[in-house]
């Protein structure tokens, strides 16, 4: 291939993330010429949106054309286009509730819809990255942005007191990774995905102790971003202080991305006959769904129960990582979808609903909501029963939790233990999720209670139409499983197949398809 061609291919394969990052400067341009008003304010954040649009016809675009399944050091197989989906529809989702949010806050405006499409970048940057000096690039750019968004509210203490944590134990996660990154360059001599999954097959000989510190450094790396136990301390108290659906966005778009380089890394450069990077990873995930649901539990504020419903779901995705299979990476993608879904909206009903005075989403101020914002009210009940994974009423959700467990299962060393873990989580998660159902539906509204403004219409687009999508591939979920798992098949060619003796599994599936 000559140079030009090369460049060609490079540049096409960087389409999307070129298209999110160019946008993000212009806009970034724009805000800055003029003086602060809502008319710049409501045109930045209407560009915003117009770039996520662009970004999707340019996946899209890059997806047709002949690139293979990956261009140097970045990806551009179907994973890779279906993870830059989900991220840009997190993202205009986002975009849509801070444009009606933004009016009611004390930051009012052009830099978040900025910074939200730079995070946006970083994840596509992570989605496509075959390469661990991209995965530290995207995973910076992602964190950075995220930093600033945390603390987009200046005269607020508790943003402050989210992005100063965020950011410190950010930081802190960022040494383990770069460490990981330096020791498994010592030990195989490359930072491509690829050659290290070489250099640490069986065929290579037992993997060094400088491969496994390099390897263990990098975990808990990827641990901090993805919210695991027990590097999960960050995430309440930055999902809390943090702007509402600045919080949704973190909890669903930043774990999208973190999520996306996990996987690619645990399918491309850790060979599955790796039992202590299994091990390592049975562990996180067993800890993270027992220790979220239990300090789920526990929570009376519904952004902090969210947070730690986050890194419960954490661990759910972590048990379809542990796998190893493209059975497992079709079943984060095909969550990752659905949670992003349910969460967004959640937080959307949230930033209707409206925080106190004291800036802390208290439990009761979504007492008696039926009575006054029905509409409200149903959405986060459908919402709140699809993050428990309700059949039918819960809609995708179910499913979501379904293709885990089957992935986890039928893997070639099965991961019962973790299935059933997940299982009893799933059952205990009911005591918080059911609890904010009870709240809005059978207690009635306090005297002083203020009644919620109407919502603004984009803000209501967000949660009829993630309501409906929930609850239609919640009935009908076979063309997004068909597309999850093409996807991962063709971009994981490798990876074991499934274990042949799960055929009564697959039998009592056939009929959900």
């Amino acid at each position: 291939m000559s140079n030009a061609s090369e460049s060609l291919a490079l540049t096409l394969a960087l389409l999307p993330d070129l298209t999110v990052m160019g946008g993000a400067m212009v806009l970034l341009l724009y805000a800055v010429w003029g003086p602060e008003d809502d008319r710049r304010r409501s045109r930045i954040l209407g560009g915003a949106l117009a770039v996520c649009g662009v970004a999707v016809a340019a996946v899209l675009y890059s997806a047709t054309i002949a690139l293979g399944r990956g261009v140097g050091p970045l990806a551009t197989d179907p994973f890779r286009w279906a993870i830059d989906l989900v991220i840009l529809t997190s993202t205009a989702l986002t975009l849509m509730v801070m444009r009606d949010h933004a009016p009611r806050s004390r930051w009012a405006f052009g830099e978040p819809a900025v910074l939200v499409l730079l995070a946006a970048g970083g994840m596509m940057l992570l989605a496509a990255a075959r390469d661990l000096t991209l995965v530290f690039l995207g995973i910076e750019l992602m964190s950075v942005a995220s930093y600033v968004l945390a603390g987009i509210d200046r005269r607020s203490a508790r943003s402050a007191e989210a992005a100063l944590k965020y950011f410190l134990l950010g930081a802190f996660s960022t040494g383990f990774l770069l460490y990981g990154i330096a020791l498994l360059y010592g030990a195989t001599g490359s930072t491509s995905l690829t050659l290290i999954g070489a250099s640490l097959s069986p065929a290579s000989g037992p993997p060094s102790t400088m491969a496994l510190a390099g390897l263990g450094l990098l975990l808990v790396g990827f641990a901090f971003k993805v919210a695991a136990v027990p590097f999960h301390l960050w995430t309440p108290d930055v999902y809390d202080g943090a702007p509402t659906p600045v919080s949704g966005y973190f909890a669903a778009a930043v774990k999208a991305g973190a999520f996306t380089a996990l996987v690619r890394f645990a399918l491309e450069a850790v060979t599955p006959g790796l039992g202590v990077w299994r091990e390592a990873l049975w562990w996180l995930a067993a800890l993270t769904m027992i220790a979220g649901n239990t300090f789920a539990i526990q929570q009376r504020n519904v952004k902090r129960m969210l947070a730690y419903s986050s890194i419960a779901h954490a661990g759910f995705l972590l048990v379809a990582v542990t796998t190893q299979t493209a059975a497992g990476a079709a079943a984060v993608l095909f969550y990752l979808l659905a949670y992003a879904l349910a969460t967004i909206g959640a937080f959307a009903v949230l930033s209707a609903v409206g925080e106190g005075e004291d800036g802390v989403m208290h439990a009761h101020r979504l007492e008696g909501l039926w009575q006054v914002r029905p509409g409200l009210a149903m959405a986060m009940a459908v919402y709140m029963l699809a993050l428990l994974g309700f059949p039918l009423a819960g809609g995708i959700g179910f499913f979501a939790k379904w293709y885990v467990l089957q992935a986890a299962i039928q893997a070639p060393v099965a991961q019962t233990g973790l299935a059933i873990i997940l299982v009893v989580a799933t059952v205990a998660s009911a005591a918080f999720y059911l609890y904010v159902v009870m709240v809005m539906f059978m207690r009635p509204r306090r005297p002083e209670a203020v009644d919620p403004a109407p919502a603004g219409w984009l803000t209501r687009l967000v949660i009829g139409g993630s309501v409906i999508t929930i609850l239609l591939f919640g009935v009908y979920p076979t063309p997004l499983v068909s597309a999850a798992r093409a996807s991962a098949a063709a971009s994981f060619p490798n990876s074991p197949p499934p274990s042949p003796s799960v055929d009564a599994m697959r039998a009592v599936a056939a009929p959900l398809r």
